[in-house]
């Protein structure tokens, strides 16, 4: 795709020089150039997008269009990396639609959260082992808690059949077990919350929160 606009951009350049007629050539480049972005945005290829928005404005460098789609496949693509975890090629993302739309209130947004995430990358970084040993402590408790789930689940469907009100007895029991454990997981999550918030404070080891275990250059 990027060959063959690189490929039309050259030979209607040629035309433009050798017909005259530059005014209206000039127009349809850019039309054309709009086109092929509004297509390939549209069809989820905003690279290719891109490189046709900047063709177009290479060519006219105020064109409405072409500046509207240029900051909305740079947005696009920097939500894309951002969610990649690729901060610093999101935000290069964000400078290029900042050049053609600095009061964008979605690019301030965006920049804002990407730069908030990196900051909290960093602390998480700093801190990791603690963090992963809290995360993966936290993800097996709750693993556990699908058999608990399933054996209630199992009791209600003997009631069933059965229709022996022992059975309901016991789901409650077992629920209300259910329960207690989600409330004390839910209670080492809050605390996780406060350790990754405020950046891995000392733990007291009578209460430990986890148990030990690229665009292309335009031709």
């Amino acid at each position: 795709m990027k060959a063959r606009l690189a490929l039309v951009a050259f030979a209607l350049a040629v035309t433009v020089g050798t017909t005259g007629c530059a005014g209206s050539l000039t127009r349809f480049i850019v039309q054309q150039r709009n086109h092929q972005g509004d297509l390939a945005f549209q069809n989820g290829n905003p690279g290719d997008a891109a490189l046709a928005y900047k063709l177009a404005l290479r060519v006219a460098p105020k064109n409405e269009h072409a500046r509207e789609g240029l900051v909305a496949v740079q947005l696009q693509l920097a939500a894309q990396l951002f969610t990649e975890s690729k901060f610093d090629d999101a935000l290069a993302a964000l400078d290029i639609a900042a050049k053609y739309d600095s009061q964008s209130v979605r690019l301030a947004q965006l920049r804002s959260e990407i730069e908030e995430a990196r900051v909290r990358r960093e602390i998480v970084l700093s801190n990791y082992p603690t963090y992963r040993e809290t995360g993966l402590g936290l993800r097996r408790s709750y693993a556990q808690l699908r058999p608990q789930s399933n054996a209630i689940v199992a009791t209600l469907q003997r009631f069933d059949y059965s229709f022996d009100a022992r059975q309901l007895s016991r789901a409650i029991k077992q629920s209300t077990q259910l329960g207690a454990e989600v409330a004390r997981l839910t209670a080492r999550l809050k605390n996780y919350r406060q350790l990754v918030e405020s950046g891995a404070p000392e733990r007291s080891a009578s209460a430990p929160l986890a148990p030990p275990a690229s665009l292309l250059p335009l031709p």
